[in-house]
């Protein structure tokens, strides 16, 4: 049997041969018989080849890769993109620590972003000595002044504006207008710009914008790009040394794109994005995190059973929206394809899991191959905000991740019992 012609095509991470879905060279049915279900699995030559393809977009432009650690923070996998040269953008003390266990010289390529940045984080970030601050409010300017000063640390800072540019995106993840929590409007921006410069412990050293994620088009980060070189010339006018620009994140996937169409994609997007900035002779920080991550991923499940409401048909299968939360929260949509093709019929089913929700679900009215009770499929492109949103819902115990590297399979993290989840809880009366 061979796969039918109404397959999504996918990129060489999860590729059928013959009859058996299979990560890089390794049969999926081998690994989920190994591993169990359900099962994270990376492909580390697919994130290898993409970090690779973005980086080369850029070209000759100055510019620093800071891989978005939210989106995907096992540490097996920033070991990996550390190697490649990769920076990080952090949200978190957590995260900076993450980074710091797999490389304590990365710190130099480390940017801090978030709305809500403590003090104690502060500290830690000044100590390891990162590259920026992406500075969001002006209390928070005031309080890294003050953490600075009180560690004779240098604190070099970015400010975030928010040029006030709509990105056709969820709205949950759209982050670049004026109602949103994140950044200063830009018309604010030079006088926050004089009153940093004020401390002797603040380098305004870079402008940082992030307009959303999940974007497709590469206009609206070409319209930000605009604005925000607009802001350097007026901030170097006032006597500002701007050598840094934080483009941000956002680069979105189509989920069904062949492998030469994200090149293609990259190579447009780096376009929009340097080419208003190149006569300003700047550093280019990037942040990319799905595109890098997502389609790297996919998450093994098991069809415990089938079910019938009327005319309704279910796949219950043995992961839950604490495994993968995205098409619960943002309606996301994720290829489902069988594991081993066994059938040539095809159905439509609603693909839900265990939970005791109805939001527990990972598609709705989806046509795909038939798949009997017990055989395995995979929910594709599911690499990024998958793990690193997964939680105990239910008291379930997160999955286990994989990394598959050609022939080589390593245990990347193992599977969550109840005993690790009620290890810091007392039974208190």
């Amino acid at each position: 049997m061979k796969p039918p012609a109404n397959l999504p095509a996918r990129p060489p991470a999860f590729e059928y041969s013959g009859t058996e879905l299979r990560c890089d060279e390794i049969a999926i049915e081998k690994l989920a018989a190994n591993f169990g279900t359900p099962l994270y699995l990376y492909s580390g030559s697919t994130i290898r080849e993409r970090f690779r393809t973005f980086d080369h977009a850029f070209g000759a432009t100055p510019h620093t890769l800071c891989y978005s650690v939210k989106a995907n923070s096992n540490l097996s996998i920033l070991k990996l993109l550390a190697r490649l040269g990769s920076g990080f953008d952090i949200v978190s003390g957590g995260e900076l620590e993450r980074v710091l266990r797999v490389d304590k010289k990365a710190a130099d390529r480390v940017v801090f972003s978030g709305v809500g940045k403590t003090a104690d984080e502060m500290d830690l970030a000044l100590r390891a000595g990162i590259l920026m601050f992406n500075v969001e409010s002006e209390a928070e300017a005031g309080v890294l002044a003050s953490r600075a000063s009180r560690l004779k640390k240098l604190a070099h800072v970015a400010l975030r504006v928010n040029p006030d540019v709509f990105a056709e995106t969820h709205p949950y993840i759209s982050t670049g207008l004026h109602k949103h929590k994140f950044g200063v409007p830009i018309g604010e921006a030079r006088r926050l710009y004089g009153e940093m410069a004020k401390s002797k412990y603040l380098d305004p050293a870079g402008i940082s914008v992030h307009i959303g994620s999940q974007i497709v088009s590469v206009d609206p980060f070409n319209a930000a790009m605009e604005r925000v070189a607009e802001l350097a010339r007026a901030l170097r006018s006032d006597g500002h040394e701007i050598r840094y620009i934080d483009a941000g994140g956002g680069l979105g996937i189509h989920y069904h794109a062949a492998k030469s169409e994200f090149s293609d994609m990259a190579t447009h997007y780096a376009a929009a994005v340097s080419k208003p900035l190149r006569p300003l002779g700047v550093h280019l920080l990037l942040e990319p995190g799905r595109s890098i991550i997502a389609p790297a991923g996919a998450l093994i499940t098991r069809v415990v059973y089938r079910k019938k409401n009327d005319s309704k048909q279910f796949l219950v299968v043995d992961a839950g929206m604490n495994d993968l939360i995205r098409p619960s929260l943002y309606n996301a949509h994720h290829d489902i394809v069988p594991v081993k093709l066994t059938s040539n019929r095809r159905e439509t089913v609603d693909v839900v899991g265990p939970i005791c929700e109805t939001g527990d679900f990972f598609a709705r009215d989806r046509e795909i191959p038939q798949v009997r009770e017990g055989e395995l499929v995979a929910i594709l492109d599911a690499g990024a905000y998958g793990m690193s949103i997964a939680s105990n819902y239910n008291t379930r115990g997160r999955a286990a991740e994989v990394m598959v590297e050609g022939k080589k399979v390593k245990l990347i993290r193992r599977r969550e019992t109840v005993k690790d989840q009620i290890r810091l809880e007392e039974a208190a009366l």
